[in-house]
């Protein structure tokens, strides 16, 4: 081929190139006059719930661990783990032989002392009795004898040395009744010996209650009703006192605790409702509420102790210690203006005075992002419920690449789209997670 026929092909070549370009050009301009293709979320109203989910434990009011208050050898264990027992009821009994004769010594030490205080009130002031009329007939008779010796002395019959002997039998007959008046007296219900009768009946008496104690003591008996969770003993063991030989839940109002993360303690209130499960036994869902919060946060652990009571009589199924998921209804909105904490252009609403969370969204309005400041009020996982700076309808723009005033083409989402793209990436808590449910 000649260089003069080279020529006009290579000039068409070059025109087919330059219309290529403008054209490429041409479509460029027209996208960017378009603008980036945006995903948005229509503004509208649903009910958004908040919850807290977290993980609990079955828990009695109390649980303790009985044990022998004497050393000694174990004869019987009465009772297995997981048998439920009545207050009173024998757990374990130890060989008692010994304080079995002891106490058999002490009761007869005291129905001696009572026989002896029976005697006295008795058979005693009986004779206490006769023997004060004894030596007041003998005194009678002795002052008589008196009498007439002097009469006859007077008159010299008789010697003054009879009329000396006379005088010492009055003087022994007012003795003998000064005595047994004494002795009555002593026998009397305010007499010292009746007195130190009842004192050795009282003594008695104490070392056979004690005696008894000691006796009642070879045998355990469950302090309340309750459940056997633990049997740390066998017959023919030694066992010796502080060391604990079962664990008791005594019985009462079946209740759950959770250590929940400080973090929620502000969403947390008496009397809310909770959905429990578990894993066991998915289906077999049933009903509590918050009973209690406890004042202090541990500190090591960073959370609090929470406390529910059941709704309704305790599932069959549930058992001491079991782990189970707990679902907190925390705060419910049934109709509200609802968007996805992803629409925030700062990522998460800052709060103002009055305890009120504001933030910014991008709007589309004529086809351009627009800034749009909004008041913020009940906040889930991923979204947030709108009280102020927006309606319904308006198109939310999702996504951190376009800048206020852009031009923006559109692609409309759903709220179930948006929340299950940051699901994904989102952190959970290992302990208690937040978690929401919109449009429900």
């Amino acid at each position: 081929m000649t260089r003069a026929a080279s020529a006009p092909a290579g000039r068409r070549w070059l025109g087919v190139a330059g219309a290529v370009l403008v054209v490429a050009i041409g479509w460029g301009a027209w996208l960017f006059m378009r603008g980036p293709l945006v995903d948005t979320v229509t503004v509208q109203a649903a009910p958004l719930v908040r919850t807290l989910q977290f993980s609990a434990r079955v828990a009695t009011l109390s649980r303790v661990e009985v044990g022998s208050t004497i050393t000694g050898r174990v004869a019987q264990v009465l009772v297995n783990e997981g048998a439920a027992v009545r207050q009173g009821d024998v757990l374990l009994r130890l060989e008692s032989d010994e304080l079995d004769a002891a106490w058999a010594q002490a009761q007869a030490t005291q129905q001696q002392a009572q026989a002896r205080l029976a005697g006295l009130r008795s058979t005693g002031r009986s004779a206490a009795s006769a023997a004060v009329a004894q030596a007041d007939a003998n005194l009678r008779a002795a002052v008589a004898e008196l009498t007439r010796t002097e009469q006859l002395v007077a008159q010299g019959f008789l010697s003054a040395s009879r009329l000396d002997d006379v005088r010492r039998a009055v003087a022994v007959a007012q003795a003998q009744q000064a005595s047994a008046r004494a002795q009555n007296q002593a026998v009397g219900e305010s007499g010292t010996e009746l007195a130190q009768a009842q004192a050795q009946l009282a003594v008695a008496q104490a070392a056979s209650a004690a005696a008894q104690a000691r006796q009642a003591q070879a045998s355990v008996r469950a302090p309340a009703d309750a459940q056997v969770l633990l049997r740390a003993v066998e017959p023919g063991q030694i066992v010796q006192p502080g060391r604990a030989l079962m664990a008791l839940a005594l019985a009462g109002p079946t209740q759950l605790s959770a250590q929940v993360d400080e973090r929620f303690l502000d969403q947390l209130r008496p009397d809310q409702t909770a959905a429990v499960v578990a894993d066991a036994f998915p289906a077999q869902r049933f009903m509590a509420k918050v009973l209690s919060i406890a004042p202090a946060v541990d500190a090591q652990r960073g959370a609090i102790e929470v406390r529910f009571s059941l709704v309704e009589a305790a599932p069959a199924y549930l058992r001491e210690d079991m782990t189970l998921s707990v679902e907190v209804e925390t705060a419910r909105r049934d109709s509200t203006l609802v968007l996805p904490l992803a629409a925030l252009r700062d990522g998460a609403a800052s709060v103002t005075g009055a305890a009120r969370a504001t933030g910014r969204v991008l709007v589309r309005v004529e086809g351009r992002a627009q800034p749009r400041d909004v008041r913020l009020g009940l906040r889930t996982l991923d979204a947030v419920e709108v009280l102020e700076g927006l309606s319904a309808g308006d198109e939310v723009l999702i996504g951190a690449g376009v800048q206020e005033g852009q031009r923006v083409r559109t692609r409309p989402v759903s709220g179930q789209q948006v929340r299950a793209a940051v699901a994904s990436s989102a952190a959970g808590d290992a302990g208690s997670a937040l978690t929401n449910a919109m449009g429900r």
